[in-house]
């Protein structure tokens, strides 16, 4: 998977904005999976030309990654994808009033085959439904459940005799020096 700037593809979110419902809005006080107040739903942000930083420099994975499909355009597979900043995780955020639109073809083929390729340096999958998450290994999908804000999520592979075994768990967030336990 390679990811390129918007501007290198001819793509354009058009009447798309499930973004604009999916994400968080620090700035704006927006919490995830509640439309904007300033979106027009299949029209666009009424805040265009001043819109926050953080929705300025958001492009989704639809387009970034030229070899996705129209298919894979937001508003018609009810979910969203982006790449951590270190592109570690490939994050498919899902429209919660469709939390299974992840699991249809062509989208779980694809999540499995960069599941695999994770194996060699690609990243690992992560299906976000609110804060719910599920982990996509090479061999099996991993129901880590609702994940605390703060927490992280490890990705690993152990070496059996079976051959290797993969693993995804959640891991607490460290808690403040000072700080309740």
């Amino acid at each position: 998977m390679k990811a390129q700037r918007p501007n290198d593809n001819e793509r354009a979110c058009g009447t798309c904005s499930l973004c604009c419902k999916l994400m968080e809005v620090e700035t704006l006080s927006k919490p995830a999976g509640r439309w904007c107040g300033h979106c027009v739903p299949s029209k666009g942000c009424s805040i265009h030309a001043t819109r926050p930083d953080e929705c300025r420099g958001f492009y989704c994975g639809w387009l970034r990654i030229p070899e996705l499909g129209e298919e894979w355009k937001p508003q018609q597979a009810k979910f969203l994808l982006f790449l951590s900043d270190d592109s570690q995780r490939l994050n498919a955020v899902v429209d919660p009033s469709a939390p299974d639109a992840w699991r249809r073809q062509p989208f779980y083929g694809q999540f499995k085959t960069w599941a695999r390729q994770s194996v060699n340096g690609g990243p690992n999958v992560q299906i976000w439904i609110r804060r719910r998450c599920v982990a996509i290994l090479p061999d099996r999908d991993v129901e880590l459940g609702v994940v605390p804000e703060g927490d992280g999520i490890y990705f690993g592979m152990a070496k059996t005799p079976a051959g290797p075994k993969f693993i995804a768990r959640v891991i607490p967030a460290t808690p403040q020096e000072g700080g309740k336990d």
